[in-house]
């Protein structure tokens, strides 16, 4: 973690929170070729995100923070729950290597003022920090579409739209692999809360077991990635 306070007070003053540091380096160089942003501080886990913006009073010390979505310790969207309930004025712009399709939706209906994937073009980076520490929501054509759709959907919400946030946060680490005692672990929850949460995972997927729930999902990223 480095914090540093020597700014002048137009600099977008940006908080990184990625638990890769060749992420964060490359973010960081991004943001370096543009005079009005300057990265404050930088953080591996949640709850160092959610340390740094208590050490930097919030809005008072911040501008902007870029959040990784998949965040050890805390759950990247955790982090943003909890930032915007401590700190509502503070904005937040999301980043994952997922599809917009699979994410955007969720984090601005949670209140991130914008999804990025790591992939962006630099350009359109710096673009959507800008746009956000401003004020306003970033939303990239991608998300739009995803908006859109989400918006022009009636009936009843069926597979991933049916989860809850935290239902979907365990359909995100089942997909990944990890046993329901490292979900657990992760999530700060108990092993039964975690089966029941998959359970309802299963339920709302249409899926019979933790094979078909990963096949589901790469169906759903493979479709996702499709214009």
């Amino acid at each position: 973690m480095n914090t540093q306070f020597d700014l002048m007070a137009e600099t977008i003053r940006v908080l990184i929170g990625d638990d890769h540091r060749i992420v964060r380096e490359g973010l960081k160089q991004i943001l370096a070729d543009a005079p009005d942003v300057q990265v404050v501080a930088e953080a591996q886990t949640g709850p160092e995100v959610l340390a740094e913006v208590q050490a930097l009073h919030g809005s008072e010390g911040l501008d902007l923070v870029l959040l990784d979505i998949a965040m050890p310790g805390l759950d990247g969207l955790d982090v943003l729950q909890a930032i915007k309930r401590e700190h509502p004025r503070l904005p937040v712009l999301m980043l994952s290597t997922y599809p917009e399709k699979q994410y955007a939706v969720r984090c601005i209906r949670m209140g991130a003022c914008g999804y990025l994937n790591k992939s962006a073009d630099p350009d359109d980076m710096l673009a959507a920090v800008r746009k956000a520490a401003g004020g306003a929501v970033f939303v990239n054509q991608a998300t739009a579409e995803a908006l859109a759709a989400a918006v022009g959907s009636t009936g009843a919400k069926t597979g991933l739209e049916a989860l809850s946030h935290r239902e979907y946060q365990v359909y995100r680490l089942l997909t990944q692999g990890r046993t329901v005692s490292e979900i657990g672990a992760q999530l700060g929850l108990a092993a039964n809360t975690v089966s029941t949460y998959r359970a309802r995972v299963l339920e709302k997927t249409a899926t019979k077991n933790d094979v078909e729930l990963a096949l589901f999902a790469e169906r759903h990223a493979r479709n996702a990635k499709t214009p």
